[in-house]
């Protein structure tokens, strides 16, 4: 799964890192056919329902406009909530998708045909388990494959890692989007057109799986045009979602900290070797 994450770069260096223009889009934007773009924040410790970066694909043409635009940054809210939704709320049960029903399951589908994007990273976070009575390690679970995944995590203590690029570079979460009129709100409100985004995950590569049995998709940089163009087929965007470069990544343990998101500081990211560790804080 993929429940937490940090990203700390800001417009510009995203723009950098991704090989997106200053400024791909008119200033402005109707926010009925197109995400924001808002400067966000330094955040080492994202949770659900936060706003945060996706880079999208070229931004729809419709009849001779000449070519498709280049790729943007956008903003949008973490924790997807389709369409058809009542309650923006549900977007926080929504934060994940999984990669072997995304092109099935009817909140998901979709947008996985449509509506792929990238979601910029410096790392995400995982925990294991740590049996509080037997001080056994184990790798923690989802809820959809384990039945007894409730009654593991009350019995442990979680132990968090980060998981990054070794050498920096900004990880590409696979995400996919959607676009949901809130009823609360006027329609000539921009606030009434609410941008929303889900990570894709998988099961975990062999070098993460005594962590979590899952981790989430990580798009690399030779996949990013196929991934983020609407006209990739089913066959190849199912190659890509097996295509994660487990191999380059750096795992670290970092501190208990983490665990609370009322903390947000750079030093979270850093090895419990820097940082002496400490006792399990308040977890999710």
């Amino acid at each position: 799964m993929c429940g937490r994450y940090a990203q700390s770069r800001n417009v510009h260096q995203l723009q950098l890192a991704f090989g997106l223009p200053e400024q791909a889009l008119p200033e402005e934007v109707d926010p009925r056919a197109w995400p924001p773009l808002e400067e966000l924040a330094p955040d080492y410790n994202i949770s659900p329902g936060r706003p945060v970066y996706a880079v999208l694909g070229p931004p729809p043409r419709s009849g001779d406009q000449g070519p498709p635009g280049p790729r943007s940054l956008h903003t949008m809210r973490w924790g997807l909530i389709p369409s058809w939704a009542k309650d923006r709320n549900i977007g926080y049960r929504m934060i994940n998708a999984r990669s072997e029903t995304v092109a099935d399951k009817p909140a998901f589908r979709t947008a996985f045909r449509r509506r792929r994007c990238l979601l910029p990273a410096d790392a995400y976070y995982e925990w294991q388990l740590v049996g509080r009575e037997d001080g056994a390690v184990r790798a923690s679970t989802s809820p959809v494959t384990d039945p007894h995944h409730k009654k593991r995590k009350s019995k442990a203590d979680k132990r968090p890692f980060s998981v990054r690029y070794r050498d920096g570079r900004p990880l590409a979460l696979a995400g996919i989007f959607e676009r949901w009129r809130d009823p609360e709100v006027a329609e000539d409100d921009p606030a009434a057109w609410v941008w929303s985004c889900a990570v894709i995950t998988t099961e975990a590569a062999p070098e993460l799986a005594h962590i979590h049995e899952r981790m989430p998709v990580v798009v690399p940089t030779e996949d990013w045009a196929a991934w983020l163009d609407p006209e990739t087929g089913a066959d190849e965007l199912a190659h890509l979602l097996e295509d994660t470069p487990a191999d380059r990544f750096e795992v670290d343990e970092v501190s208990t900290e983490v665990n609370s998101i009322k903390n947000n500081r750079p030093d979270l990211l850093e090895p419990v070797s820097s940082t002496g560790g400490g006792e399990p804080e308040t977890l999710f």
